[in-house]
């Protein structure tokens, strides 16, 4: 038994992404330095070349003041200009473009932000602390813009260089790396993401459920669904999917026993989950239970009555042994469908209850229909015989006429007429022979017998009577203790007591 895989809901991966990202972006900000600081360098620090000529500041401060006018589109004019002038140094084209890819995130071009960022880390005047803070930014910004592989990467590399990861960062390595279907990758930030949540909610355990599902790892998904169980007894979902991972992995019988129970419980209220459990009674050998279950479902309007449900039904009262039920249900079915399937189906259930008459007309009107004509008059002629089989048998008392019209030798006949209606093409042929040449040779044996039965009868009358003659001497007279044997007495007298006076 045909008996289908539960598994949770996809996350909102792509919607979450952006916005977790986004927010790490507004909470983090970006290591951009003012060009008002830039101005007020360290000795060392100038001597190092990270300061603004008078030129390329004036551009930026005007630049940085219509950046806080949330002007961006004029912000990023402006620093395109700062960048085009000839011999800005590393510092100054690191910060401008730290400046210009805030502006463009800021108005929502984020492939444009990602560039100016590189641009701002490969200009080469930047520390590598801020470096490394802005490879943050960059792996962030390519994960809200669907470069997941890439921003996940770079988001690895900068924690193995040394960055500190926060739960956001975590959070978002598996989704990013699950948004581009890379489970295996995203688990150990799924399951470093789980261990640290305090308290453990809903979303977390789905996760992992979600997870070992896309990793077919059965065990830790059966571990962590039941965890899930014991915190939400109540939620069906749960227990459908602990039931198919037991089906799955070949726990057929202790999944029936979690549907079995759910549905006892009244958990199960969908046409899916009734009709699945009402499939595990009939898979499990237990057809009159399946059948009790779809008939109740039925009449409480839960499963459809449709022909299919009501084919259904019937065959699991047959399979059940319960014709009699079987065959109002079935002559619904057959009536509304008019399929020649459910005339046969008709037909053989009220064979298997002896009404030959009406099995007759259900196996005509299927053959009407196009059913097996081979077939249902074999059927027919098998209802004929054995309705003939129930009635008294023919005993040698009776005379040949008594004999012919009596019903046991009326009804085989009928039963040998149905045989010769089998078409000599069909496959029931050969089997339709044997069954005449077997009833025939019956018919035989019974004449047989009687023949026997004669004959042993005539050889006691003939004894009888020779001892009648032979007690003569003694009682002076022919004296012959059963009467029924005087029927004999002419027949022996002609074959042996002439040979005898003969002989006198």
């Amino acid at each position: 038994m045909n008996i289908i895989q539960s598994s949770p809901s996809p996350f909102p991966f792509k919607r979450f992404l952006v916005s977790t990202a986004l927010a790490l972006l507004v909470s983090g900000g970006f290591a951009v330095l003012s060009v008002n600081n830039a101005y007020a360098q360290t000795e060392e620090e100038a001597a190092a070349g990270r300061q603004f000529s008078a030129k390329t500041g004036g551009i930026v401060l005007v630049a940085q003041e219509f950046m806080t006018a949330e002007q961006y589109s004029a912000a990023i004019s402006e620093l395109n200009k700062a960048l085009a002038l000839p011999d800005i140094n590393p510092y100054e084209r690191s910060v401008i473009n730290q400046l210009l890819g805030s502006s463009y995130y800021q108005n929502n071009q984020y492939d444009q932000a990602i560039r100016a960022f590189e641009a701002a880390i490969s200009a080469g005047g930047l520390l590598p602390n801020e470096s490394s803070n802005l490879r943050v930014n960059i792996a962030q910004l390519l994960i809200a813009n669907d470069q997941f592989v890439r921003g996940a990467q770079m988001l690895e590399t900068w924690n193995r260089n040394g960055g500190q990861l926060k739960p956001a960062h975590i959070e978002m390595l598996w989704q990013a790396w699950s948004q581009a279907e890379r489970y295996d990758r995203a688990l150990p930030w799924a399951e470093r993401w789980f261990n640290a949540a305090r308290p453990k909610l809903r979303k977390h355990f789905d996760l992992l459920n979600f997870m070992y599902n896309n990793l077919n790892m059965p065990a830790k998904q059966a571990d962590i669904v039941k965890q899930m169980i014991n915190r939400w007894p109540e939620d069906k979902t749960l227990w459908d999917a602990w039931a198919s991972m037991l089906a799955n992995g070949g726990r057929e019988q202790e999944a029936f026993e979690v549907s079995k129970m759910l549905y006892l419980g009244g958990a199960y209220s969908s046409e899916a989950d009734l009709t699945r459990v009402v499939q595990y009674y009939s898979f499990y050998d237990m057809p009159f239970q399946a059948a009790q279950i779809l008939e109740r479902e039925m009449n409480a309007g839960r499963i459809a009555k449709t022909s299919d449900k009501l084919v259904q039904l019937s065959d699991l009262l047959r399979q059940s042994r319960e014709y009699k039920r079987a065959i109002p249900i079935l002559e619904q079915a057959a009536a509304s469908s008019g399929k020649a399937k459910l005339y046969a189906d008709l037909g053989e259930a009220l064979f298997n209850e002896g009404q030959c008459v009406r099995s007759e007309d259900a196996f005509k009107k299927a053959m009407d229909r196009g059913f097996d004509q081979g077939k249902a008059w074999v059927l027919i002629a098998n209802c004929r015989y054995d309705s003939a089989a129930r009635e008294a048998r023919i005993n040698c008392d009776m005379s040949d006429a008594q004999k012919k019209s009596a019903p046991w030798t009326a009804k085989r006949v009928t039963a040998v007429q149905a045989f010769d209606n089998v078409p000599a093409s069909s496959r029931e042929a050969g089997n339709a022979r044997k069954w005449k040449t077997f009833i025939r040779a019956e018919t035989k044996a019974v004449e047989n017998r009687c023949i026997f039965e004669a004959n042993v009868r005539k050889e006691q009358c003939y004894i009888a009577i020779r001892q009648a003659y032979a007690n003569m001497v003694f009682a002076g007279e022919f004296i012959l203790d059963e009467d029924s044997c005087l029927a004999y007495k002419p027949e022996y007298d002609n074959t042996y007591r002439r040979r005898v006076e003969e002989d006198e």
